[in-house]
């Protein structure tokens, strides 16, 4: 028997039981992890509000992300053992002391990365990855506009790109994060509670536009976020915190500058093993490096999420979150 977060029905943060539940053996093909942290991340309330359904219905155990070390070994598992350090980006069932999963969703953990490190930046920082060198390929010379950018996927966005030689403009909800962008490889920060932010994207370059928008807002920057853009830039549409888009008329790409845009998820881009690790050892590697830190700047109790996720929808959080069991 162990401890975990349930929920039996969707909904606020209310829905999120601390429970124990009955956890067997693993199966073949499968490995049995004791969790030593668990990330928190904004994917975590879309499943538990219904906005994404879970994928084997209710009751469910939510959480994408963690990290641990493995405690048992399924038949047929021969590049794991007992021991092992590993972390992970899905599937669902993070929120738990232990939990059993595929062998072939986990990653080793080097030395140089600490526990809680890894448990709060794999879905962040391969989601920073994917975006910056896969989805839009991110040079030296390329300007950016990243929304949220005192988030946890921001604020490791911010410094990675800076290090890939490009200019970073971050949209904020206060002056503090404000500061916590520019400390985070952002050559301009803009408070969107006190300016005009598509105005000031067009003074910082010059009525140019940038090459490329990441928005994990939704409905509160759209179609905002397409003013911001060059012509033949890209919109990529990440996330919906502030709720989901409205019907979109492919015309206004067309209006408003032969504008290209995509609806990425991660998952799509790890779905390969050999995606996996590459995403994978390429995060380690520039945190490791030092060029990308990853700070914690919140840690709640794992039986304490319902306090996380409604720090985390009140905006009260920064950066990186991690639940402790």
């Amino acid at each position: 028997m162990v401890n975990a977060v349930r929920i039996h029905e969707t909904g606020g943060p209310e829905v999120l039981k601390w429970e124990t539940i009955e956890l067997g053996p693993p199966a073949p093909g499968d490995v049995r992890i004791r969790h030593t942290a668990v990330g928190l991340n904004y994917i975590d309330t879309y499943f538990r509000s219904g906005l994404y359904p879970a994928p084997f219905g209710l009751p469910f155990v939510p959480g994408n992300e963690g990290a641990g070390v493995v405690i048992a070994v399924g038949a047929g598992v021969t590049d794991l053992k007992e021991g092992d350090r590993v972390a992970y980006a899905g599937p669902l069932g993070a929120y738990s002391e232990e939990r059993n999963i595929p062998a072939a969703n986990l990653v080793k953990v080097p030395e140089r990365i600490a526990d809680e490190t890894a448990a709060g930046m794999m879905l962040k920082g391969m989601t920073a990855r994917y975006l910056l060198k896969a989805t839009y390929p991110v040079t030296a010379g390329t300007t950016i506009l990243f929304h949220a950018a005192a988030g946890g996927v921001g604020l490791i966005a911010g410094q990675w790109a800076a290090h890939l030689g490009a200019t970073a403009i971050g949209t904020v909800g206060s002056d503090e994060k404000a500061e916590l962008a520019k400390a985070n490889g952002y050559a301009h920060v803009i408070n969107y509670r006190s300016e005009n932010w598509i105005e000031r994207v067009k003074e910082i370059t010059g009525g140019q536009g940038c090459d490329v928008v990441y928005d994990s807002i939704g409905r509160d920057t759209f179609p905002g976020s397409l003013d911001c853009l060059k012509h033949r830039g890209m919109w990529v549409s990440f996330g919906q915190s502030s709720g989901p888009l409205p019907e979109v008329d492919l015309g206004i790409l067309a209006r408003k500058g032969s504008l290209f845009a995509t609806r990425p998820t991660l998952f799509n881009y790890i779905e390969k093993r050999e995606d996996l690790v590459a995403t994978a050892n390429d995060l380690f590697d520039i945190v490791g490096s030092g060029a990308v830190t990853v700070p914690i700047n919140q840690r709640y109790a794992l039986k304490d999420a319902e306090q996380a996720h409604r720090d985390l929808e009140g905006r009260r959080t920064t950066g990186t979150t991690v639940l402790l069991p």
